[in-house]
């Protein structure tokens, strides 16, 4: 069992991405929402979902291009693994891996990690980008890129991570 509260706590106190940037906190709480709604709809794992919405991009170094950003994210996932991160090898590896491919690859046959990167990608919007369903992996999100519209997720509730900075 994973106490991802904990896990935000920790992740916010170590991480130096601004709590103001595009890739920061507010982010990681839309990429958890998005993908709980993915998850929901295709059996994605929940809990691989949670973690990689905190992970992915905790440890950017600027909001431009910033290669390697999600294998440092996943790296930093490691170190505190044995601490708060209890969920079976396969299953960390699985995170790892969605953490680490983020941004470089686009399709994978498995649910979980598709529902990882969909949900990254839905929220898109928010740097101006319009939805491409081409770069979208699951029927449920192509569908919503088809549109550009995601007041679905809008309906949705989103964590409140403002609580957990101490």
């Amino acid at each position: 069992m994973v106490n991802l509260e904990a896990v935000w706590s920790r992740v916010l106190k170590d991480t130096s991405v601004k709590h103001a940037s595009i890739h920061g906190p507010c982010h990681w709480a839309r990429v958890e929402r998005n993908g709980l709604y993915v998850a929901q709809k295709t059996g994605a794992d929940k809990m691989i979902v949670q973690l990689f919405a905190v992970f992915h991009d905790c440890m950017r170094q600027n909001d431009n291009i910033d290669p390697g950003h999600g294998r440092r994210g996943a790296e930093y996932a490691v170190q505190i693994k044995d601490e708060l991160i209890n969920i079976p090898s396969d299953d960390f590896d699985k995170f790892y891996y969605a953490c680490e491919w983020h941004t470089d690859q686009i399709t994978t046959d498995d649910v979980t990690i598709t529902a990882c990167w969909d949900a990254d990608r839905l929220d898109l919007g928010r740097v101006g980008f319009i939805l491409d369903p081409r770069y979208m992996n699951s029927k449920p999100v192509q569908a919503i890129a088809e549109c550009n519209d995601i007041s679905v997720l809008d309906r949705l509730e989103v964590r409140n991570w403002e609580k957990l900075v101490h």
